[in-house]
């Protein structure tokens, strides 16, 4: 499924912070894609850990052509091996049979995430084997649909950050500041800072990559350095 981001949610970006309004300006209205089925979007980020999209993609192919319904009876029949045989690693398999195995028995309450606090999701999420807080995350916003979520360990919103911002990093505070400005529609926001940190908008460099060139310039040794010193970095 794909949601647009609605006219009041960029309505009050708009309204709160110059700079995303203009990217919202120029970029118009964005999409995102939802999947309202928790467990097989667990397993889907579950598989996609360290491979690009294009081969997830592919690994999530195979395995919903080998079972009727990814869900956690059909994955526990299916076992290890044949789940190793999709395309995915040991660990990840294993990842994902404990996962449902708890589904399975009742351990892990899955429908209760959605009347779930963000942060007890997260939490709860992050209980489970191979699934840590940015993966929460993410499904809090293409999942559960949660309107007020910015993630401070993604690096798409880190870098679209720094661009819009013109900022060399962003500090806990820094981004604490942004999430409270965008607050509640941090999820609609994150679209915008992920589309920048793409290169959607021209014009937009990352300070941070000029602050490195910068600095690798400027290590060059001179008579007053030796050249451990030299090879450190120099901050601007």
């Amino acid at each position: 499924m794909i949601v647009s981001c609605g006219e009041m949610e960029l309505a009050y970006l708009k309204a709160k912070d110059k700079r995303l309004g203009a990217v919202i300006d120029s970029l118009g209205v964005l999409q995102r894609p939802v999947h309202d089925d928790i467990f097989p979007s667990v397993v889907h980020h579950i598989l996609g850990q360290q491979i690009s999209t294009k081969a997830q993609e592919a690994v999530w192919e195979r395995l919903s052509s080998r079972v009727d319904t990814v869900d956690a009876a059909h994955l526990l029949a299916l076992g290890r091996t044949e789940l190793q045989a999709v395309g995915t690693s040991f660990r990840k398999a294993d990842y994902i049979l404990d996962f449902a195995g708890k589904v399975a028995s009742g351990d892990f309450n899955i429908t209760s995430l959605e009347t779930m606090p963000d942060a007890e999701v997260i939490a709860a999420l992050s209980s489970l084997k191979g699934v840590g807080a940015w993966t929460a995350e993410m499904l809090l916003i293409f999942t559960l649909k949660r309107p007020d979520v910015l993630s401070f360990g993604d690096l798409g919103i880190q870098r679209g950050l720094r661009m819009l911002y013109r900022h060399r990093e962003i500090d806990r505070k820094k981004f604490e500041r942004y999430k409270k400005r965008y607050a509640p529609y941090a999820s609609t926001a994150s679209l915008y800072l992920w589309a920048v940190a793409g290169g959607a908008v021209e014009g937009l460099t990352d300070p941070a990559a000029k602050a490195r060139q910068g600095g690798a310039a400027r290590q060059k040794p001179n008579k007053q350095q030796n050249a451990d010193t030299a090879r450190e970095p120099q901050q601007p």
